[in-house]
């Protein structure tokens, strides 16, 4: 069995919420706010929020197309900012240009729409990372996987769809070390083909234990 270099070592995150001095009431002023709002509020409202709001099954974990289908009633434009993929964003200012661009295109289509009152306010946050080492590691593939069957929804979280900001990277923690690591390039790729916005956390973890273990059965 291959043995690591360099070890896998195993981290989670948690966030302090900061509520900003800005709020929305309409799509115009959200749209205001979006363009000049910081980058940790955009990554509040889009890669937090999916990690705390992993187990619904209905609804948008993008707090921004929730707040348009729950409190301006317009699940179209909602399902259109809901459908972003930020599993192919490596830095948070393609998103937000990607967020615009879709509310835009349909202020052009529908302008009346942009200054009706929201049934509720879109509050702007902000967050700031606070990271702890676990005092796990792994230097091989069976290690890995005793270690990740324990592993909690924040670290799971952190390891897999926040690490593409830091790696700049359309991958995750867990792929570049099979690969760079112990050589499994295809264990990798597989990996990097779970798509965590259309699961739970829980079930990408359960996919990634069972590609594991089918790796180590073969």
């Amino acid at each position: 069995m291959n043995r690591a270099n360099r070890p896998f070592e195993f981290f989670t995150a948690s966030y302090l919420t900061r509520i900003d001095n800005e709020r929305a009431m309409s799509l115009r002023q959200l749209r205001d706010g979006l363009d000049h709002c910081s980058n940790p509020s955009i990554f509040y409202h889009t890669f937090q929020s999916l990690g705390d709001y992993h187990f619904l099954t209905e609804g948008f974990s993008n707090d921004v197309a929730q707040w348009v289908l729950a409190a301006l009633n317009r699940p179209r434009l909602a399902e259109q900012l809901g459908g972003l993929d930020i599993r192919g964003y490596v830095d948070l200012a393609r998103l937000r240009e990607d967020v615009l661009l879709i509310i835009d295109e349909f202020l052009r289509a529908s302008p009346e729409a942009g200054d009706l009152e929201a049934f509720e306010p879109f509050y702007f946050c902000s967050s700031k990372e606070v990271l702890v080492p676990l005092g796990w590691e792994a230097w091989t593939l069976v290690e890995f996987r005793r270690f990740l069957e324990r592993m909690g929804h924040a670290s799971f979280h952190f390891h897999f769809l926040v690490s593409r900001l830091r790696l700049h990277l359309q991958s995750n923690d867990f792929s570049v070390w099979f690969k760079e690591e112990l050589g499994l390039e295809g264990l990798a790729r597989q990996v990097d083909r779970i798509d965590i916005t259309m699961d739970t956390i829980d079930g990408a973890k359960a996919r990634l234990l069972k590609l594991v273990d089918r790796e180590l059965a073969a």
